[in-house]
Order: C-alpha cells, then sequence, then structure tokens
C-alpha cells in the first residue's frame, strides 16, 4: 500500500503556505503522490443548505458544501504547474477535473505542457461533476445532463492529442479539423488516467477495457465498498473480450483522516462514517482491511475544518513511518 496526500486547497480559508508546507513534507517522505481539489464556486445557496443535490450526489450528505460561500479556497487546477515547479520526485494531479468545465483540446495541451514541467509525473483524473450550480458558474450548464458523455469525448480528445502528431475529432463537445497541439507528454504513450464516481460496474468496465484507464479514485469508501466495488468490475471486465483485470488498476479513495488521542466511534454511518478518525492502533487496523480489499493508495484529505495544518503534517509524519510500515507487514 501507498500513500497519497490530497491538499486541502478547498476550505474556508486556507493560505498558499498552507499548501506548501504540507506539499514539501509530503516529498521528504516520499509519498507517492499529492492532489489538489477542482472546486470552482460555493453557490451561497449552500450556505443555506438548499443545493439541489447532496453532496457529492452521496446518500446521508446535507444539500451543502463543508466550505462557505464567502470562502477563500484556492483553485486546484493553477497548483498543479505549481506542484510540479515545487516538487522533483512526488506525482501530481488534480482528483478530479470536472471535464464540462474545460475545453476538451485546450485540456489536452495544458496537461501535455504540465507533464513536460513535472518531468513526466503527472497524473490525470477525470470525471464529470455532479452540481448544477457550478455547472452554471462555469457556463456549463448546458452539459449538465449530458456531462458522462462530455467525460468520454474527453478521454477520446485527450489521447487523440497525446499519441498523433496531427490529430482530428467530430464529437458534440469537440469538433475540430487536423491540427497540432504542440509537445506531446513525456510519459508514453501518455499521462495515466484515473476515473472517478461511476459506481456502475457494467458502465466502469467498459470505460476501462476501450479506453485502458490506469486508476479509479472514489470517496470515504469502507473497506466493504471497496470489496464489492472491485468484485463487481472484475465480473463485468470477465464479460468482455478484455485482457484488462481490476487488479491492474490503481484503486483510491480520498479518506478524511486524523489521529485522535482516544478511541474514535467507528461503527457505519454511511458516508460520515470516521473510517480512519481515530488512534494510531484504530487507523492501522483500519488501514489492513483496506489493504486486505483492495485499495491500493488512501488519498489522506485533511478535514475541512478544525485540524490545523501542523496537526496534519503531524499525522502524515505517523502514518508514513509509524502506522504504514505496520500496514505493509501484515
Amino acid at each position: 500500500m501507498k500513500l497519497a496526500l490530497y491538499l486541502p486547497n478547498f476550505r474556508t480559508e486556507v493560505t498558499v503556505k498552507d499548501l506548501e508546507d504540507l506539499t514539501a513534507l509530503a516529498e521528504d517522505l516520499d509519498l507517492d503522490s499529492v492532489w489538489t481539489l477542482d472546486r470552482i464556486v460555493v453557490p451561497e445557496s449552500s450556505d443555506r443548505g438548499e443545493l439541489q443535490y447532496p453532496f457529492g450526489m452521496m446518500e446521508g450528505l446535507p444539500n451543502a458544501l463543508p466550505v462557505a460561500a464567502r470562502g477563500t479556497f484556492l483553485q486546484g487546477f493553477p497548483l498543479i504547474p505549481w506542484l510540479a515547479a515545487k516538487t522533483t520526485k512526488v506525482r501530481i494531479g488534480m482528483s478530479i477535473i470536472d471535464t464540462p468545465f474545460r475545453a476538451p483540446g485546450v485540456l489536452a495541451a495544458e496537461l501535455a505542457t504540465i507533464d513536460h514541467l513535472s518531468d513526466g509525473r503527472l497524473n490525470v483524473g477525470v470525471g464529470s461533476g455532479w452540481m448544477p450550480e457550478e455547472f452554471a458558474a462555469a457556463s456549463a450548464a448546458h452539459i449538465f445532463p449530458k456531462r458522462h458523455k462530455h467525460v468520454r469525448e474527453t478521454i477520446e480528445v485527450l489521447q487523440g492529442v497525446w499519441t498523433n502528431d496531427i490529430f482530428e475529432y467530430h464529437g458534440e463537445f469537440a469538433d475540430f479539423e487536423p491540427c497540432g497541439f504542440g509537445a506531446k507528454p513525456i510519459q508514453k504513450p501518455h499521462p495515466p488516467i484515473f476515473f472517478s464516481g461511476l459506481k456502475d460496474p457494467k458502465r466502469s468496465a467498459a470505460r476501462i477495457a476501450k479506453y485502458n484507464l490506469s486508476g479509479w479514485i472514489g470517496i470515504q469508501d469502507s473497506p466493504e465498498d471497496i470489496k464489492n466495488w472491485r468484485s463487481a468490475i472484475q465480473r463485468e471486465l470477465d464479460e468482455l473480450d478484455t485482457k484488462r483485470s481490476v487488479d491492474d488498476l490503481e484503486v483510491c479513495s480520498m479518506l478524511w483522516t486524523v489521529i485522535t488521542d482516544e478511541e474514535t466511534d467507528q461503527s457505519d454511518q454511511g458516508r460520515v462514517t470516521n473510517l480512519m478518525v481515530g488512534t494510531a492502533g484504530q487507523i492501522t487496523d483500519r488501514l489492513k482491511a483496506y489493504k486486505e480489499a483492495g485499495l491500493t493508495m488512501p488519498l489522506i484529505w485533511p478535514p475541512f475544518a478544525d485540524v490545523p495544518v501542523a496537526k496534519t503534517m503531524d499525522d502524515l509524519k505517523r502514518l508514513k513511518e509509524e502506522i504504514l510500515p505496520k500496514v505493509n507487514a501484515g
């Protein structure tokens, strides 16, 4: 099992120095990767708990974001080239890029340049987004009903631009004649592509097989969730004419993580369960269960509030130096 850091750029209050300190520590600890979060806006209606859908469209969560509309959160995409300049070892990426907010051809060219800036350390996470209010603010309201198709077309454009000197595409959301898009990524055939969200095993398996995707990123998944998802995906892959296996995938989940002094109630409460909030012993046991279930890389996610960056840095050190060796020795 590897560890990754999910930077808390989406907080009511966060500074560049906070992100810089966390990133430097991730580099010093030889974590696998550092990821940013994509959030364009927080609607004022969120402060009143009046979003159209619950957070992440996840059952059991409020119709609100855990960050204030007047918060000073930082945008995730500009942080990726910044991370490239700030680091030399860790891989970098955004979990996940909501593709409907970006033109596919522009995104492909920009990501290729970032792969050069990072000397081939870019991971590319793609997903559809979930908040109609954010689609409106991003001038993409018309895409919301077809957002999954936008992800598919974006993947096709990314791979086409990255692997051809001249490329053309004719779809609903991208339609252009043969063009050159500049430098190809350093990574061959292209940077690894992770997808997020899709819990429909049939659709997920088809996407993995068709586009040869490298990884999957979930959010607040329990070990049982991971085990069930992997089994369902494998069954669907077995039905397809493909050599791909779920074992080929980097299986990740974004997990709110805090090491506490006292034991924490970790009984099942759905997505709000304290999956990775507890004593060092509790978190060690939980990570062992995740490893057994097939999670290959948890994305350590500092909570949205009430946990200072200094505390998260101490927790990261303990996770890497004290807890992970016990997990991987088991």
